[in-house]
């Protein structure tokens, strides 16, 4: 006979016999075990039928983890969603606080110019209501003042206005003469003062 007709039928058939032994083998390793008289290995369990009815509790165990590591991180990460939202919110709600308090600032240094800026028009009409008046009389109102406001008046006046006036005023005295001494001393430092540009003249 021809070779390679022999090659041309026994080269197929061998190849089907090699696939049906191989697909018995691994689709039912229990029957091989069985017919070929070989127990099956210890520890190990065999089951009839397909090979996704096999139980490994190892791979059952790894995936019981993995799930359980799954669920965990799916908690935390829904705790930091829960905590980014929290500091966004007190972020927010800082910026507000802030912004109210700039706005608050603003309005408070406002009135103090307004406040300043009045007191300064005040002081000045009293300043000229004392240098119409004589010393003597300036002197008997001054006398009834704080000395804090003796010198804001006396601050819009002239050195030699403010002189007559203390003058007058530390003849009633020893302790007019020590208070006229001290307002000649505090008039003295504010003068200093508003000249340096330490503190504004009122």
């Amino acid at each position: 006979m021809n070779p390679l007709i022999i090659q041309r039928v026994v080269t197929p058939v061998a190849g089907a016999l090699c696939f049906l032994v191989t697909t018995f083998v691994l689709l039912d390793p229990g029957r091989v075990a069985k017919a070929i008289g070989k127990p099956p290995q210890e520890g190990g369990a065999v089951v009839d039928g397909p090979s996704w009815h096999f139980v490994n509790p190892e791979l059952d165990q790894l995936m019981a983890e993995l799930r359980s590591e799954k669920e965990l991180l799916e908690r935390k990460e829904q705790q930091l969603q829960e905590l980014a939202a929290r500091l966004q919110a007190e972020r927010a709600e800082i910026n507000q606080v802030t912004q109210l308090v700039y706005r608050m600032q603003m309005e408070l240094d406002k009135n103090i110019v307004s406040i300043r800026e009045e007191e300064s028009a005040n002081l000045k009409k009293l300043a000229k209501v004392y240098t119409a008046m004589t010393p003597e009389g300036a002197a008997a109102i001054v006398k009834e003042l704080p000395d804090e406001m003796v010198v804001k008046i006396f601050s819009f006046m002239k050195e030699a206005e403010t002189a007559a006036i203390l003058e007058s005023l530390g003849k009633g005295g020893t302790n007019d003469a020590r208070r006229a001494a001290e307002i000649t001393d505090q008039l003295r430092l504010t003068r200093v003062r508003a000249a340096t540009g330490n503190t504004p003249r009122p």
